[in-house]
């Protein structure tokens, strides 16, 4: 693989760039940069945040009530029977639970509407990155993370963010 690679750029380099345009290009983009850049991936990226803050609120929220009210048994144990400190102490744990268990609910659930929200934007810009592909002649398109070395050049990505803004705006339909 290593000598491939050594190949592959030693052709890169000793090509002429005549010949190296003759050929259909491998073009490069960066996903996370069209995520994170465009008018429609900071719309979700903000959308997401506000989800994800109003979770933490209402957590805080619960969290503090439940912190008075294990103090409030905490103050009342000694003038308590064994048995109802036993009782109340039994009942606050299930209570817990039971609210742990609707959080980490609620956690997977914004972290599915997170994912479904990055899917839903790849699809939609996935036929602008095709479109920018088929413009230039080339046959194939790489994630830029799966690039071990390329030419400045093969990187679509600034283009990509504009013409996914032109296109898309902040993708609200």
């Amino acid at each position: 693989m290593g000598m491939l690679r050594a190949i592959i750029v030693w052709l890169i380099l000793v090509l002429p760039a005549s010949a190296q345009q003759s050929s259909p290009p491998v073009l490069i983009v960066d996903s996370d940069r069209l995520f994170i850049e465009t008018l429609y991936g900071q719309r979700l990226t903000a959308e997401l945040a506000e989800q994800a803050a109003a979770l933490q609120a209402e957590n805080d929220r619960i969290v503090e009530s439940l912190t008075l009210e294990e103090r409030s048994l905490t103050i009342r144990r000694p003038e308590m029977t064994p048995e109802a400190f036993r009782a109340e102490a039994e009942a606050f744990d299930r209570k817990v639970q039971d609210v742990r268990r609707v959080r980490d609910a609620k956690n997977v659930e914004l972290q599915v509407a997170t994912a479904e929200a990055r899917a839903r934007f790849e699809q939609r810009v996935q036929g602008i990155v095709a479109n920018l592909m088929l413009e230039r002649g080339a046959i194939l398109v790489l994630e830029q993370r799966n690039v071990v070395l390329s030419v400045r050049a093969a990187n679509i990505t600034d283009d990509a963010i504009v013409r996914i803004d032109a296109e898309l705006g902040n993708g609200e339909e």
